[in-house]
């Protein structure tokens, strides 16, 4: 009798777990709904630079929604699953094509050493190496340890590109000297202006504008949030030079701290595409190298047809290096 009080007790299966069903209508709208998150104190920029892991929530939440026995929860776990396969499904199938007629990469090398990590890149058989956050000290090493591969180069302060094919043209590119916001220029003071460049690499096919670029570093702090000033100058710099570049064969080689869903480059995005979106396998995460969980070093590219995109092994540094074919 006690058993039949407690069953014609119990809320119907659509009626169950509400919250559940609540968190699940929640995590499909933040996935739909991400470019609308306010960027009060770098929120909106915080979630889509995580944007791919929020996907970790379905499972989780079927889980509890088959332990409640909640019919609610398990359909409305239907929104995050159709926005989150139609935002990144794509990346989880291989895309690469056979052939290829340049091969480039792009590697911050932070604090490895600088011998053994340029023998491993010069190995990879890039025809284009780009190097950021080189130092004083390491600089050298690195110019010296690629030289027999790489007989041309260009360095502009922190950032360098080592080269098979001629170069011509190297410029620093000033990525603080943005007049629209000149006005945050002094939060980022401390930010060298040198840490991009263009030159023009001279191929059996015509001239390739290549930039590469480290963009300013990124902050989570109690104090400020998610503070992305200096970075997001950066990206308008880069943008603009790039919207402006006259050159129908471009490549992007960087660190760009921040992936290609950050609402910072949205507007690169419309003129330059990513390699290991259109010839890639998987997500390519290169930070941190031990673990990583982001793409934040990226290879963008107009003019040229993608092959294969991959990542290198690690080599000290906290990034892992990414590497690209290219066609004609």
């Amino acid at each position: 009798m006690r058993n039949a009080l407690r069953a014609c007790s119990r809320p119907e299966p659509w009626k169950r777990g509400p919250v559940l069903t609540a968190l699940a209508l929640l995590l499909g709208l933040l996935l739909l709904l991400h470019a609308k998150i306010p960027d009060v104190a770098g929120l909106g920029s915080l979630v889509e630079n995580v944007l791919p892991w929020l996907g970790v929530f379905i499972p989780a939440l079927l889980a509890a929604a088959l332990w409640r026995r909640s019919l609610s929860a398990a359909t409305a776990l239907l929104l995050p699953a159709v926005v989150w396969t139609t935002l990144f499904g794509g990346l989880l199938h291989d895309k690469t094509h056979p052939g290829g007629d340049l091969t480039v990469a792009t590697h911050n090398v932070g604090a490895a050493d600088p011998a053994p990590t340029a023998r491993t890149l010069a190995a990879a058989g890039a025809d284009l190496l780009a190097l950021e956050e080189l130092t004083p000290r390491a600089t050298p090493l690195y110019a010296k340890t690629l030289a027999p591969t790489y007989p041309y180069h260009a360095i502009r302060g922190t950032v360098g590109l080592w080269s098979k094919l001629p170069l011509s043209g190297t410029r620093t590119i000033d990525i603080m000297n943005y007049g629209p916001l000149a006005a945050t220029k002094s939060a980022a003071a401390k930010l060298p202006e040198n840490r991009a460049l263009h030159t023009t690499v001279t191929t059996p096919h015509g001239p390739l504008a290549v930039y590469v670029a480290h963009l300013g570093s990124v902050r989570l702090t109690p104090r400020t949030g998610f503070w992305t000033t200096s970075r997001n100058i950066g990206a308008a710099v880069l943008t603009r030079a790039i919207a402006t570049e006259r050159n129908p064969r471009v490549l992007l080689l960087a660190d760009l701290n921040g992936t290609l869903d950050d609402r910072a480059f949205t507007t690169l995005g419309t003129h330059l595409h990513s390699t290991q979106l259109t010839s890639g396998t998987g997500f390519g995460f290169t930070w941190p190298s031990t673990f990583p969980m982001t793409r934040i070093d990226q290879i963008l590219y107009r003019g040229l047809t993608p092959n294969h995109s991959w990542t290198l092994p690690e080599t000290g540094s906290d990034h892992l290096p990414v590497a690209a074919t290219l066609t004609w």
